[in-house]
């Protein structure tokens, strides 16, 4: 689950780079790649692992 929120943070971020959206100094691309891999380095680390909503339980 982390793994696609920071895929989609650092399309965002890529979009706002690329467009050259003026935004504010909390929302700039770098802020927004930052956050991303804040996300991957969660993800690789295995924290958001147990939020899936199937069970991976065996019966």
């Amino acid at each position: 689950m982390l793994g696609i929120a920071a895929a989609v943070l650092f399309f965002v971020a890529f979009l706002i780079n690329a467009a050259e959206i003026s935004t504010n100094d909390v929302f700039t691309s770098t802020n927004v790649m930052l956050l991303g891999l804040m996300a991957l380095a969660l993800h690789v680390a295995g924290i958001g692992s147990g939020w899936s909503g199937r069970s991976s339980r065996r019966r």
